[in-house]
Order: C-alpha cells, then structure tokens, then sequence
C-alpha cells in the first residue's frame, strides 16, 4: 500500500526558503530545518538524502520558477526593447522578493564556499544570455543604442539589483538608525522606486527616436 503524501519535500523548502537567508549554506541546521518544517530526520534524508543536494534543489527551485517567468516575456511579436523592459521587471521582482537570500549567497560565493559558487557559475549566464539576446534584438530593430552589450547590461543590472542589495544591506544593519529600514524600503526597494530606475534605466539605452516614448 503506497503511503499517503504529505508533500513533506514542500514543506521542506519552504522551511529552507525561510531560515537560508538569515543563516547562508554554510550556517544552515539540518536540524532546526526539520523542527521549522514539523516533520523528523528520517523524512529529510529520504526526501534530499543530505544538507548539499537539499540546497541544491531548494536554490534550483527557486532560479527556476524566476527563469521561467522571464523567458515568457521573450515573446516574438512584441520588439526586443519591450521585452528587455518586461524581462528586467521579472529579474528585478525576484532580486527584490530574494534580496536577503541573494546577498548571503554572493557573499559567501566571494569567500569561495563551493556550493554558492557552483549554483551561481551554472545560473547566472542562462539570464544573462536571455537579457543579451533581447538587448541585441532591440539594437538590431533600431530602438536601442549601438553599443556592446557587456557595456550596457552590467549597467543596466547595476541600476537595478544594486539599490536593492543596498535596501536589503541596510535592513539588516545592527543597531540601525531609526528609520533607515523605512528609508530602505521607500527609496530603494518599494515597487514604485524599481519601476522609476527601471524606466531610467531603459531610457538611458534607447535610441533618441525611441527615448520620448516606453518601449
């Protein structure tokens, strides 16, 4: 008799998805993991085996979800620059939604720890890709500049996710003034604020034909 789902592997990221960004790879309890999740050891080694292919799967999970709403937005009947605007909006909702879990991440990547490392060497150029070929579509259509496009992305990208790494930073900062974290939240991190620097931010790329009007 096959026993009974509990979709105790879901309950399991989502418990991951919780506490990973306070504690990193590195810092993370398989066994306060369980105890967030309500469900015992045996279950999370039948369900991931053990800590670094949980992680593996959670981190997967959660890029993958992202890639494929941006990869939606790569629709052949609209131009490139509109779906570059509309792929940027998809990658820069889930820097904001991740913020704190991503800036854990790249900090442990600097510091060499081979999982960060692995996941972010196997996933960062498969958006990128997507975002350049959008960004040379829209160049060859005559919307966008001509200009490398290793130019223009990383500053495009810097634009956006910085000031949300920044927000995410500061919210975290111990014995912050009061304040900052509703600072943080209005200037930087607030659907308004990453629409504005969004629009900024293509408008700085398109050409003059293009600039008066949204992609």
């Amino acid at each position: 008799m096959n026993r009974p789902s509990q979709k105790i592997d879901a309950r399991l990221i989502a418990s991951g998805m919780v506490l990973l960004p306070q504690t990193g790879c590195a810092g993370l309890s398989v066994r306060k993991l369980v105890e967030h999740a309500g469900v015992n050891l045996g279950m999370f080694h039948y369900h991931f085996k053990n800590k670094d292919n949980f992680l593996r799967v959670l981190l997967q999970h959660m890029y993958e979800e992202m890639f494929a709403a941006l990869t939606l937005k790569a629709q052949a009947s609209r131009s490139g620059a509109r779906n570059l605007d509309g792929a940027l909006r998809v990658l820069a909702g889930f820097a904001c939604k991740h913020r704190h879990l991503l800036v854990t991440l790249l900090s442990e990547a600097t510091r060499g720890e081979a999982l960060p490392v692995s996941f972010l060497r196997e996933n960062l150029p498969r958006h990128i890709a997507v975002l350049a070929r959008l960004l040379c579509q829209g160049q060859a259509e005559g919307d966008i500049i001509d200009a490398p496009a290793m130019q223009l992305l990383p500053f495009m990208l810097g634009a956006i996710a910085g000031p949300l790494f920044a927000g995410g930073a500061l919210e975290r900062l111990p014995a912050a003034p009061p304040g900052l974290a509703a600072l943080a939240q209005e200037a930087l991190l607030s659907e308004a604020a990453i629409a504005l620097r969004i629009d900024l931010a293509m408008r700085a790329i398109l050409t003059a034909s293009k600039e008066s009007a949204p992609p």
